[in-house]
């Protein structure tokens, strides 16, 4: 199954995620701090709500959820086929998830989207030492205890 992805700061995650509860009639399918996301059946939608102060009511990103890297593979090569580049991150760690994904980004208006499967669950928020030292998940601090996304799933 595949699902739209919508990833929205906001400045109040607990109070956030009472309203989207109520709003989408589910609770999250899975919370961290400053992190929660709602695997919704019907419509199909992965809502994910991400703490970030002085950020909130923005969109953070936009993505895609697929069934596996088959399918992450099969959108890849069809975009590129349309003459879209994109940027591959596979067996990374993101929003509390080992993932295989891709980024690509509109023409237009450089909204970035990502095209992503999730392999296995995650303590952590982004990418550890061993991963990529240094670095973020999809460009955040992996330095601050919670995590400010500027775009990450």
């Amino acid at each position: 199954m595949s699902r739209l992805q919508l990833a929205l700061n906001v400045e109040d995650l607990e109070a956030s995620v009472a309203f989207y509860t109520a709003l989408l009639g589910t609770a999250p399918a899975k919370t961290r701090p400053g992190y929660a996301n709602f695997a919704v059946a019907d419509p199909p939608l992965k809502l994910v709500l991400l703490q970030n102060p002085g950020q909130g009511g923005t969109l953070n990103h936009l993505g895609i959820e697929v069934e596996d890297t088959a399918a992450v593979d099969a959108v890849q090569a069809r975009l590129r086929e349309a003459g879209l580049a994109s940027v591959d991150e596979r067996a990374t760690t993101c929003c509390y998830a080992t993932q295989d994904k891709f980024w690509v980004e509109d023409a237009p208006d450089a909204e970035r989207w990502e095209v992503y499967t999730v392999l296995a669950d995650s303590p952590t928020f982004g990418p550890t030492d061993t991963e990529a030292p240094g670095a973020g998940c999809c460009g955040t601090s992996t330095t601050e205890p919670t995590p400010s996304a500027t775009a990450c799933c």
